[in-house]
């Protein structure tokens, strides 16, 4: 398995297929997808393991990134997802997070996506990061502020409000 970074209290590593169980318990409780148009594309452990084998598995071939596994080092339990995607949807990467209702409000996403920056600035060929999230998703919103993303602009995707934000990673004036 493949450690991306690490932070004081995450371990970010690539998915392998022993994690279907954990991507099923992250992504069970309705209030999860609740903004993120996924809603029903997990609702069992073999839909945990699809979403390994056919989404995230194909992208580390092809892309050499794609969701990674966020774990906590207290227990060694995978909390939820963060890191890169390459959106087809917007033709850009977007950065992305998913976790467990236990585990929210208490930084793991701002963390583990500080961290996910911090590598693509040292050891990635990328640049310009979107992060799209639904108005009302105002928790959401806070992280992407919080990781120095600038909102870009609002507009409409197959019946959903988006907004959308920015940050160039590259940049000699980026904050991290």
């Amino acid at each position: 398995m493949k450690i991306i970074t690490e932070t004081a209290r995450l371990i970010i590593r690539e998915f392998n297929r022993d994690d279907a169980q954990a991507v099923y318990h992250f992504n069970a409780p309705e209030a999860v997808n609740r903004y993120t148009g996924d809603a029903g594309l997990c609702e069992s452990v073999a839909d945990a393991a699809g979403i390994i084998d056919n989404i995230w598995l194909k992208e580390y071939a092809e892309f050499g990134f794609a969701r990674w596994a966020v774990v906590l080092k207290e227990t060694g339990a995978v909390i939820g997802f963060c890191g890169f995607k390459n959106e087809s949807r917007i033709d850009a990467v977007d950065i992305g997070y998913r976790f467990h209702p236990d585990y929210w409000g208490k930084g793991f996403a701002t963390e583990s996506n500080r961290a996910c920056m911090e590598y693509a600035r040292a050891h990635m060929d990328l640049d310009t990061v979107y992060g799209e999230v639904m108005p009302e998703n105002t928790g959401s919103s806070q992280v992407l502020k919080k990781l120095g993303m600038q909102f870009v602009k609002q507009y409409q995707d197959e019946g959903y409000t988006i907004d959308s934000y920015v940050i160039h990673l590259k940049s000699a004036d980026t904050q991290g």
